[in-house]
């Protein structure tokens, strides 16, 4: 009997990919830049099923490329805004993600960010690493409090939630902005306002929204002027969420007092003028980065492409529209 025929697209951890080779013939490509558009149309040419990271675009002209017999795109991620989900169900190919093994874990990510950049952690050990003489002072690289500030959550999902249970823990005022008014005991405490309040009122904004249309560049000049000149912006979702030209603008100008970056608008590129600013706390997506999470991840997308391959609806289906039978 032939097994299926399995590209992944970047390499994942060793138990799921040692599950996936147990059944299918997987190919998974090396290079740490991922594959080359015109290379990726190449490879995925009679694959069974993909599993992709963010980094590939999984559009009309990809699964034409793959042919029909592709079952499943299977992304290695929550985010999903790499996959055109209209293109797949045209196809009748069932596109997964990743969510929930990495709510916590992105969580603790963004109140690692939102600590950092406000206590003014990585200026304060450049300073230490460059060597200059120093000796304690009282208006020494002077941070924001934390505890028992009020935190502004946009896009309360799984992570913005997770991020709020947190925050209770400082002993911090939940605020939220999101399209949809949630149940008290989802709230849990949190209150529910539009985004502009939210700006005016949070000493810290953390940024939990999907990307759309609606919401790229949802961060620019007239938001950032919206918020205190203490606040503390954080951002682990997409990067185009904001506007990072405006949000060097407002750091440059004082608008607002940090930022928190996990996720940039043009990555791996960032705004080169947010890396001369010294409060500007910078890291290179790591939100799910690390052991337990990535191999939960693997694992989750295996699911999905081993169900998809017995006929049986993935665990984490995007488009059901696309099942048939």
């Amino acid at each position: 009997m032939t097994r299926p025929n399995v590209l992944v697209t970047r390499p994942i951890m060793d138990d799921p990919l040692a599950r996936l080779r147990e059944r299918c013939d997987a190919t998974v490509h090396q290079n740490e830049f991922g594959i080359p558009r015109d290379e990726l149309l190449q490879v995925v040419a009679g694959r069974d099923a993909l599993i992709t990271m963010l980094t590939e675009r999984v559009d009309a002209e990809l699964l034409a490329a793959a042919g029909p017999q592709l079952k499943i795109v299977a992304n290695h991620a929550v985010g999903f805004d790499n996959v055109n989900l209209a293109d797949c169900t045209a196809a009748g190919v069932l596109a997964t993600n990743t969510p929930d093994v990495l709510t916590e874990t992105t969580a603790d990510t963004a109140f690692a960010l939102l600590m950092t950049a406000a206590r003014r952690v990585g200026e304060g050990e450049r300073f230490l690493r460059s060597g200059r003489k120093w000796i304690w002072g009282p208006l020494m690289m002077l941070g924001q409090d934390v505890h028992h500030k009020t935190i502004g959550i946009v896009g309360f999902g799984r992570i913005g939630q997770a991020v709020a249970r947190r925050a209770k823990g400082f002993g911090m005022r939940v605020l939220y902005a999101d399209a949809i008014q949630l149940p008290p005991d989802v709230e849990d405490g949190a209150t529910r306002v539009e985004l502009a309040e939210l700006l005016e009122q949070a000493d810290f904004v953390s940024i939990h929204t999907n990307l759309t249309d609606e919401t790229r560049h949802l961060f620019g000049h007239e938001e950032f002027k919206r918020m205190k000149p203490t606040a503390v912006l954080v951002n682990t979702s997409r990067g185009p969420v904001v506007d990072e030209a405006a949000l060097a603008d407002a750091l440059e100008a004082g608008e607002i007092f940090a930022a928190g970056l996990d996720v940039f608008e043009r990555e791996p590129d960032v705004h080169p003028k947010l890396l001369e600013l010294e409060h500007v706390v910078v890291i290179p997506h790591l939100g799910s980065a690390t052991v337990d999470t990535r191999d939960a991840m693997g694992h989750l997308a295996v699911d999905n492409v081993f169900a998809a391959l017995d006929g049986t609806r993935p665990p984490t289906l995007l488009n059901p529209e696309a099942l048939t039978g």
